[in-house]
């Protein structure tokens, strides 16, 4: 199939792509690079099946496609909330472009929602037909209420125009290629573990969150595409971490002797997030396979690597005259 993959040089959608590429598709990434990375897909630049469109989803485009999986957009809290109009706008224009392409060449949609659409929910753990807690007005909500709105529009053109949509409801995931600098609790921890400084928690550090590893949600993804259920689904890792046991493994895996400094809750950070994922299940026979200890393994090798090779680059070179 020729499959469009929107935000597809950022961290989730460069893996799909690595899938979709294996597969034998052919892969169409849309990436405005604001916090996509072109060494992500830079291996398959040259592949006859692969091209890279440099465009923003905030403006229209033409292509013809089978799929469209439409991951553009910043996820963490840093990147949303630089630009928080900027991140509206890509949720509502940039999913009404998408959803106009699907219409228009009678593509599959899918829509890369959040299970930040359940705000600090008042139901746990998190079912499709919870509705959600949601601050319309606070600092969050510029994602919360953009993919909520997104979740809109998809059912809107499903039941208006016949579009074939899929809304997946994306819970935490970490793993290789996360961003060093996008402030989530999982790279946050890594980083500051391995620079040995003290690891920052939030908050009393019992807020919970569950953290599925990014191999496991690509899976998930793919089936909900290929399935026939249009969702919306949650997927994400039911086993539920306190934030402290989180920074405490990755203390003990990186560096034993590191501190742990406490800092006020941001507002709005919801206090418990955990997927009920028996729909994904029983529909898709989907269930998350990589375990905490060997996700955060793998996660804390490759930003170790990238950031020795930053290091190198940036330490000049000392030849004797």
């Amino acid at each position: 199939m020729r499959i469009l993959v929107t935000g597809g040089a950022g961290f989730i959608g460069s893996h799909l792509i690595d899938r979709l590429m294996t597969a034998g598709h052919e892969v169409i990434c849309l990436d405005n690079f604001y916090t996509g990375r072109k060494q992500n897909v830079l291996k398959w630049m040259d592949h006859p099946y692969f091209d890279c469109i440099r465009h923003d989803v905030t403006e229209p485009i033409r292509l013809e496609v089978d799929q469209i999986y439409h991951l553009a957009c910043p996820a963490s809290p840093v990147h949303y909330q630089y630009n928080p109009v900027k991140t509206i706008k890509t949720n509502v224009i940039g999913t009404l472009n998408m959803l106009g392409l699907a219409k228009r060449v009678k593509a599959r949609f899918l829509l890369a929602s959040t299970s930040e659409i359940y705000g600090d929910p008042l139901v746990h753990p998190q079912t499709e037909d919870y509705w959600g807690n949601v601050n319309t007005i606070g600092i969050r909500s510029c994602y919360d209420e953009g993919k909520r709105v997104a979740e809109t529009l998809s059912f809107d053109y499903h039941r208006q125009n016949n579009v074939d949509i899929r809304v997946a409801r994306i819970f935490n995931t970490y793993g290789p290629r996360m961003l060093e600098n996008d402030g989530r609790v999982v790279s946050n921890f890594v980083v500051q573990a391995l620079q040995g400084i003290p690891l920052t928690v939030y908050g009393t550090g019992s807020q919970t969150r569950s953290f599925c590893y990014v191999s496991d949600l690509v899976d998930g993804l793919i089936r909900l595409m290929n399935s026939d259920y249009v969702g919306p689904v949650n997927l994400g890792n039911p086993d539920e971490y306190t934030i402290l046991e989180l920074a405490q493994a990755v203390q003990t895996m990186v560096n034993p002797d590191a501190e742990l400094v406490y800092k006020p809750l941001p507002q709005d950070d919801p206090q418990r997030r955990q997927p009920d994922i028996t729909k994904a299940k029983t529909l898709l026979h989907w269930s998350p396979t990589v375990p905490l200890q060997e996700g955060l393994t793998r996660t804390i090798a490759d930003f170790r690597q990238r950031m020795e090779e930053t290091n190198a680059t940036a330490t000049p070179s000392v030849t004797s005259a």
